[in-house]
């Protein structure tokens, strides 16, 4: 895993991605997207996502993707004008990602509840019908959690013991809204996974709980996050979640980016 140094500046150099991609696409889930960075900057640092036959990613909470394009991009998998086409008739890029169109994309998502369950058949089918050791990272938004389906995923991966599926839950709070998840720890305990809590932006915490010892059970990462987060003045703010950013708003969130 790269040093956390290095893995700060290109979580910058993500938002910086986003939130341009947003403003010339009049699109985009931005604090969402915002949220997961660190996730997935740590995860394509950690896991070897980028060799056929190894490791997979999948993001489940698909209208995060904006992170995920700006990642693919900083690694030279997405070309800028790739990016600039994001929600256009002639571009690759939607508002949810598309493994049928976005090389480095694994599945199409965005219907909520079943990128878990899609990623413990893909765990169970690497370990028990292949027997290879690649891994799965699966990143699940906490509302998604509402959704009996990605219970059951759990079930199945405690049950077969899937220690090659790492679920990360992006516990940023949106959700408590409808639906209070805690104790979520204690929740996702009782289904037989192994539960690891991190803050979901501070490296450090992250990489301890990806380089933990394996327990023989599928890993949980109940990781606290800011929805918004490096953007003061979108975090927590609900008002944000599908605001289109206009010219003043991205100059804004521009220089107030940490």
């Amino acid at each position: 895993m790269l040093p956390d140094s290095t893995l700060v500046g290109r979580a910058r150099q993500a938002r910086t991605k986003i939130l341009q991609m947003a403003f010339g696409a009049s699109e985009g889930h931005v604090p969402s997207s915002l949220s997961v960075v660190e996730a997935i900057v740590a995860s394509y640092s950690f896991f070897d996502f980028d060799s056929p036959g190894t490791d997979i990613f999948v993001l489940s909470k698909g209208h995060g993707c904006l992170a995920l394009y700006a990642e693919l991009f900083l690694r030279g998998t997405l070309s800028q004008q790739e990016l600039d086409l994001l929600c256009k008739r002639d571009g690759m890029l939607g508002g949810h990602p598309d493994s049928t169109k976005v090389p480095g994309v694994s599945a199409s998502t965005g219907s909520l509840g079943h990128g878990l369950p899609f990623a413990a058949g893909l765990a169970y089918a690497m370990k028990e019908l292949q027997g290879n050791a690649s891994r799965v990272f699966c990143i699940i938004g906490d509302g998604e959690l509402n959704e009996g389906s990605n219970w059951e995923a759990l079930l199945l991966a405690s049950q077969h013991q899937l220690d090659n599926l790492t679920v990360w839950i992006d516990y940023n709070g949106s959700g408590d809204r409808a639906i209070s998840l805690e104790p979520l720890a204690t929740k996702i305990d009782s289904f037989g996974c192994e539960v690891r809590e991190v803050n979901g932006h501070d490296y450090s915490e992250i990489r301890s709980a990806f380089s933990a010892t394996p327990s023989g059970k599928p890993t949980v990462l109940v990781a606290k996050s800011v929805k918004g987060f490096g953007v003061p003045f979108m975090e927590n703010n609900p008002a944000w979640h599908h605001t289109v950013l206009d010219l003043e708003s991205l100059e804004r969130a521009l220089e107030e980016l940490r």
